[in-house]
């Protein structure tokens, strides 16, 4: 994981709709960066719907959620309809910002390895630097943890 305090590390990646999306661009704003490994799976799908429903919550503390996954924009639209999401989806087909961020790992499932992206969380804050991560996330409660450290990190 970065470390908390350091710069976000910069990147630009294609949205759903194929659009170029740079952190620069968000600069002043709040970001909730979140990395997962493939749409329409049971875990990655809880965690976009349930940051979906959070969406308005999370508009009104400034903050614009952007989750990133190996999937191409195609996929991200597939899923997005299938599940109506409300969030960005950023495809990073070429893995590259999945290794900036380290969360592009090795893994194991049923005694064989592979590399994956490991489940992880990034808070940025509007200034560009990493106000607070979470790696090996779990699906369940995550979403109350990031708003509530959010509201925590808006109050400094």
């Amino acid at each position: 994981m970065l470390e908390i305090g350091s710069k976000a590390l910069k990147f630009c990646l294609p949205n759903q709709d194929e659009v170029e999306i740079c952190l620069r661009d968000l600069s002043g704003k709040w970001i909730v960066l979140y990395f997962y490994p493939k749409d329409n799976t049971p875990g990655c799908s809880t965690q976009a719907c349930d940051f979906t429903a959070n969406v308005e919550n999370f508009e009104n503390m400034d903050a614009v959620i952007l989750g990133v996954s190996p999937d191409s924009p195609k996929k991200h639209r597939n899923f997005i309809a299938k599940k109506k999401l409300e969030i960005t989806l950023l495809s990073d087909e070429e893995r590259e910002v999945l290794k900036l961020y380290k969360v592009w790992k090795p893994k194991k499932l049923f005694g064989r390895e592979y590399l994956g992206v490991v489940r992880s969380t990034y808070i940025i804050n509007p200034d560009g630097n990493i106000a607070f991560s979470w790696e090996k996330v779990r699906v369940k409660n995550h979403i109350e943890m990031v708003k509530t450290k959010l509201l925590e990190l808006q109050k400094k």
